[in-house]
C-alpha cells in the first residue's frame, strides 16, 4: 500500500478522534439534560459561546491561559445554568399550555437572546486567543526514529483532548460513585420511582442543568485555542450536540461519548476525502441514518448486547 495514502488516512483518523473527544464533551451536556429533564436544550451551543467569550476576555484582560480558564469558567457556567433552570425553565414547566414542548421553544428563545446580546456587546467581529503554542506540534519521528511514516500531533488539539478525557472520567466517577450522581441517574431512568425512593427530583433537575452548562462551558474553553469566536457560533455546536444526542441515544452518556467520537472521525474523513464543504453534509447524513436505521441510538445496541449476554 502507498505509504503516503496510509499516512494521510492515519493523520485523518487521529484528527477525527481528537475532534470527537471534544464533541463528546459537548454532547454529554445535552444528553444529561435530556435524560433528566426530558427536553432538548436548543440553547446549548449559545451557552458554549458565552463560555468562549468568558475564556477570551480572561485571556485578553488577565492573560489567563484558556486551559487554566476551565477552572473559572466551568463553575461560573454551572451557576449560570442553574439560574436559567430555576428562573426561566422551571416556571414554564409548571404552566399547562397547549404546546407541551413550550420549554423547548423557550430554550430557542434563550439561545437567540444570548446570541444577540453577544452581538450587541462584542460586535460580530471574529476573535481568537493567540496562544504561543497554537502552531506547535509533536512528531512521531521524535518518539520513534525508525517510523516508516511521519505523523504529527497538534499540541493544542492533544491538550484539549486530554482535558476532555479527564473531565469525562471525573463525570463518570461522579455519576457512578457519589450519592448525588446516583440520584441523577435514578431520576433519568425512572423519575416516579426516584421520587418514591426519596430523591429530590426538582433539585436533581437544577443540578443537572447546571452540570450540563458546566460541561459545555469547559468545552468552550478547550475550543477557544482552536477556533475563531463570533456571536453566531453557538448554532453550529447546538446542531452538533443534537446529532450526538440522537446518535448516542437519548439520555445515554456512554452513547454520547461513542457518538461524539464517531461523528468526529466521520467529519474528519469526509473533509479529507471529499472536501471541507462536505463535513456538514456528512453530519446530516449521520443524523438521518441514525433516525432511520438506529432510532434508539447506540444506547439501544449496547442495551441489546447487555441483555443478550
Amino acid at each position: 500500500m502507498d505509504p503516503v495514502k496510509v499516512e494521510v488516512f492515519l493523520q485523518t483518523l487521529i484528527a477525527g478522534i481528537l475532534l470527537g473527544g471534544l464533541y463528546a464533551l459537548i454532547g454529554l451536556g445535552m444528553t444529561l439534560i435530556m435524560g433528566v429533564m426530558r427536553i432538548i436544550n436548543l440553547a446549548h451551543g449559545e451557552l458554549m459561546m458565552v463560555a468562549m467569550y468568558m475564556a477570551y476576555w480572561l485571556f485578553t484582560l488577565l492573560h489567563i491561559d484558556p486551559y487554566l480558564a476551565v477552572f473559572i469558567v466551568a463553575p461560573a457556567m454551572f451557576f449560570f445554568g442553574m439560574a436559567i433552570q430555576r428562573f426561566l425553565i422551571n416556571p414554564v414547566l409548571r404552566v399547562e399550555a397547549i404546546l407541551p414542548e413550550n420549554q423547548v421553544i423557550l430554550t430557542v428563545g434563550i439561545g437567540m437572546v444570548l446570541s444577540n446580546l453577544a452581538t450587541i456587546m462584542f460586535t460580530s467581529d471574529y476573535r481568537s486567543t493567540p496562544v504561543e503554542y497554537a502552531s506547535d506540534a509533536w512528531y512521531l519521528s521524535d518518539l520513534w526514529r525508525s517510523s516508516p511514516i511521519e505523523l504529527s500531533f497538534s499540541v493544542p488539539w492533544v491538550v484539549s483532548f486530554l482535558f476532555a478525557v479527564v473531565i469525562t472520567a471525573l463525570l463518570w466517577y461522579f455519576l457512578t460513585r457519589t450519592d448525588t450522581g446516583k440520584s441523577i441517574r435514578a431520576t433519568a431512568q425512572d423519575r416516579d420511582a426516584a421520587l418514591l425512593m426519596g430523591v429530590n427530583v426538582e433539585r436533581m433537575k437544577l443540578l443537572t442543568f447546571g452540570l450540563g452548562a458546566s460541561l459545555v462551558g469547559a468545552a468552550g474553553c478547550l475550543f477557544i485555542p482552536l477556533y475563531y469566536l463570533y456571536p453566531a457560533l453557538g448554532g453550529r455546536f447546538t446542531l452538533i450536540a443534537f446529532v450526538i444526542t440522537i446518535l448516542g441515544g437519548l439520555g445515554s452518556t456512554v452513547g454520547a461519548i461513542i457518538g461524539g467520537v464517531l461523528l468526529g472521525v466521520f467529519e474528519s474523513m469526509t473533509a479529507t476525502y471529499l472536501g471541507m464543504g462536505w463535513a456538514p453534509v456528512g453530519r446530516f447524513i449521520i443524523f438521518v441514518a441514525a433516525l432511520v436505521f438506529l432510532p434508539g441510538g447506540i444506547a439501544s445496541v449496547l442495551r441489546r448486547r447487555r441483555l443478550g449476554g
